[in-house]
């Protein structure tokens, strides 16, 4: 379950609360919540327009929503790496994208307003490269640019485990601010060594021209995963959803591993759980739960969902109540 559905009552906080409290010599800037609201702060460092390195720590005292305007009017591809903890961002285009500790999360935006959501007591440590469309256009092209980059509004374009290479070069990126290290060019290094890998699995060089999407497949493969979500409680299948999108069966099933590195029964299956997790910890009985999920009999929807949390439905039932 995210942090987005976790927290329901929340100390809520406009970014201009953020100020600057320090720049370092060897160019970061750290911008920091008040104090009383605990250990909340982000660190930037910018090799250029183009390219900037982002290390962010919450651990606020409170379940805390920050109020969020990106300062970058303009196409902007975000690839975060989870340290330590998870957190959620709700756009106020209803776009909802979950952080999560060893999983890399890629999103596109051109202006970003919504807000980030933090549980009281618990650290989330994330290290993020923001990438301009003019550098994005220097290393894969204006043509994959704008694929990847879409109309402006924030687009989640992957979410993975993240690899063992790029957990290697976020880590040492964080060691270097840990000690202060004055010298940027090994951390320029290791910056373009975690965009040069990313990029790989967003540029269509590897795959044979069937496998490649233009903008309008990721459009018709979102649009998929919007009504798993808006139909969850349907016997949906994949004939269905092919129709539904204007997409052929291959099509479908390669586009959402390349999209979204799942597939229809496990995406579907993710997102009922979920949903279901959450009706529950609000005091819903198992039976009515299933039945919103798109189960019909309630001893089926128990085992699925003990497969996927490790725990029974019961033990998560009225949690919140």
């Amino acid at each position: 379950m995210s942090a987005l559905q976790r927290i329901s009552q929340s100390y809520r906080v406009a970014s201009t609360h953020s100020r600057l409290v320090s720049t370092q010599d060897c160019g970061w800037m750290r911008q920091q919540l008040p104090e009383e609201l605990g250990e909340c702060y982000s660190e930037r460092l910018s090799f250029d327009d183009d390219l900037m390195v982002v290390r962010s720590r919450y651990r606020p005292t409170r379940n805390l929503i920050e109020e969020t305007v990106s300062p970058h009017n303009r196409h902007m591809l975000v690839i975060t790496f989870g340290m330590q903890g998870d957190s959620g961002y709700k756009g106020a285009d209803g776009a909802a994208v979950s952080f999560r500790a060893g999983f890399t999360t890629i999103t596109s935006f051109q202006l970003s307003l919504g807000e980030r959501c933090y549980e009281a007591g618990a650290t989330v440590s994330q290290l993020r490269l923001l990438i301009g469309e003019s550098m994005l256009n220097k290393y894969i092209g204006e043509q994959r640019t704008q694929q990847i980059l879409g109309n402006g509004n924030v687009r989640q374009l992957a979410f993975q485990k993240t690899s063992a290479a790029s957990a290697s070069h976020a880590s040492a990126l964080t060691r270097y601010l840990n000690h202060g290290v004055t010298g940027t060019l090994d951390m320029h290094i290791h910056t373009l060594s975690l965009l040069s890998e990313q990029l790989k699995l967003l540029s269509p060089d590897t795959l044979p021209e069937s496998l490649q999407f233009s903008a309008t497949d990721i459009e018709k493969l979102e649009r998929a995963r919007d009504i798993m979500i808006e139909q969850m409680d349907q016997p949906l299948t994949i004939p269905y959803l092919c129709a539904a999108v204007g997409l052929n069966e291959f099509k479908l099933k390669e586009g959402l591993h390349y999209r979204f590195n799942s597939t229809p029964h496990r995406m579907l299956n993710e997102i009922r759980m979920r949903k279901a997790y959450t009706l529950l910890e609000s005091g819903c009985q198992v039976a009515q739960a299933a039945y919103q999920v798109g189960y019909k009999f309630p001893n089926n929807f128990s085992a699925a969902f003990t497969r996927f949390f490790g725990k029974t439905p019961k033990s998560v039932f009225g949690k919140r109540r």
